[in-house]
């Protein structure tokens, strides 16, 4: 005689399954790993709604907040479409360190102010998911996020999503409290609203769901998957109102898989990784000592200036790095190029982080690890000719951006979702970032995410 089951809590679940019976064998749903229960984050109909209302409220503050950056980009360097590269290399070398000393002075003054008179509420939204009740303060989530789109604009070399991933998470947090969830479900709605925002700006609904499940969860269960996923589709369609549908990097060659990417790749990854562990503590060095209180008013100006000198004789560094990815996937760039900007982009990254400056750190790094491949790829090439050297350049920001963060699965989906191209050399890009990734977590472990988190205020 078969053994009766041992109690029927997974037909007791939050929400309830319509059909209470188990199966004719009696064995139990939730066996399979990924779809157990929803745990503390019951996903309730007032949930989703809040998901839905979460995904509407984070593709509206994309668009706005991408408005804003083109905004300043038109104001600064006359920017309208096109490289922003170009735009601003267009320009004057007098004109781009003005530029960026204005863009320390309004951010100096404004970040001053916002830390100063809002230091009671929070702003960082990785610390909210992982370490605190989800609670984000949405003055100074907002105010942050219009100042660190308007600096970027102006040519700061820091990441522009990073202002709609908080924007996310504070829509996600102000739902909650209005519809009294409780404090998982906020954490979950929060960590949906921030993927979200990454998805809606660079049109990476797959990416931001993974984003949220891998980075911000740490979990891959059908109850962190289905909201992440949801929320992520909704914030981007919505963003379609002012924002394009198709690939950020556009018209990246299909290139095709070959035995030298293959080999290439895999010292490759090893040599990515290792550098990864190095950015990674920089970024957290860099992140640890930035400048707080009033010096921020003079070290701001002062360390924007220097990345406008920097600047003048290689504009590609204004910005969040987009172009020198582009041009990278599109092969395009000498090999002396390639190696200044891979040597450069951290830096004037950490350096502008290191000024007090918020902002994001996904795309400098994408772009870092693009020209890292592309740089290693023409190298490789003096001995293995045939390889075109785009190929190596979507590897190698992979490899980096996976490692970097943490996350290889969302390193890869990401690149491929950016670009609609590399799905041919799904192995060696594969092989590259899992090297790379394990490096990084053998190392020392710690991602550009949780390198950047402020010191605890007990110690």
């Amino acid at each position: 005689m078969v053994p009766k089951p041992s109690g029927e809590s997974e037909r007791q679940r939050v929400p309830q399954p319509y059909i209470k019976r188990r199966i004719a064998s009696g064995r139990g749903a939730m066996e399979q790993p990924n779809v157990t229960s929803d745990g503390d984050a019951a996903l309730t109909p007032t949930f989703w709604v809040a998901i839905v209302l979460t995904g509407i409220a984070t593709g509206l503050f994309g668009d706005l907040l991408m408005w804003i950056l083109s905004w300043a980009e038109r104001l600064a360097f006359n920017y309208r479409s096109g490289s922003y590269a170009v735009a601003v290399a267009a320009t004057s070398g007098l004109h781009r360190v003005l530029s960026l000393l204005i863009a320390g002075v309004i951010g100096a003054v404004s970040w001053f102010l916002v830390r100063r008179y809002l230091k009671h509420e929070r702003s960082e939204i990785d610390d909210a998911v992982w370490n605190g009740n989800g609670e984000l303060g949405i003055r100074r989530s907002f105010l942050t996020s219009i100042i660190s789109e308007v600096v970027i604009g102006l040519g700061a070399s820091i990441g522009r999503e990073a202002a709609p991933k908080l924007m996310g998470g504070a829509s996600g947090s102000v739902l909650s409290r209005w519809m009294k969830l409780s404090v998982p479900q906020r954490r979950l709605l929060v960590a949906c609203g921030g993927g979200a925002g990454l998805a809606a700006v660079y049109n990476v609904p797959l990416g931001g769901a993974i984003f949220t499940a891998e980075v911000l969860c740490g979990s891959f269960a059908l109850p962190t998957v289905m909201p992440a996923l949801a929320c992520s589709v909704i914030a981007t369609m919505v963003a379609w109102i002012y924002l394009p549908s198709g690939a950020t990097y556009a018209d990246i060659p299909s290139y095709h898989f070959s035995g030298s990417l293959m080999v290439w790749s895999l010292p490759a990854g090893l040599l990515i990784g290792l550098l990864g562990v190095f950015y990674v503590r920089f970024i957290g060095w860099a992140s640890h000592h930035r400048a707080s209180g009033s010096s921020i008013l003079w070290a701001m100006p002062l360390l924007f200036v220097m990345v406008g000198v920097a600047g003048i004789w290689y504009p590609q560094l204004f910005g969040n790095g987009k172009d020198m990815a582009h041009e990278a996937f599109l092969g395009i760039g000498g090999i002396g190029l390639l190696f200044a900007l891979f040597a450069l982009k951290p830096l004037v990254t950490a350096i502008t982080l290191g000024s007090g400056a918020s902002g994001g750190v996904f795309t400098p790094f994408l772009s870092t690890g693009a020209v890292l491949g592309a740089f290693l790829g023409v190298v490789w090439t003096h001995w293995w000719h045939g390889t075109p050297i785009g190929a190596f350049a979507l590897i190698g920001a992979a490899a980096m951006i996976g490692a970097v963060m943490q996350a290889p699965l969302a390193g890869l989906v990401l690149v491929l979702e950016l670009t609609h191209s590399g799905f041919s050399l799904a192995i060696p890009m594969v092989a590259a970032t899992v090297i790379a990734t394990v490096v990084v977590r053998q190392i020392d472990g710690y991602s550009i995410y949780s390198a950047r988190l402020p010191r605890h205020e007990s110690t």
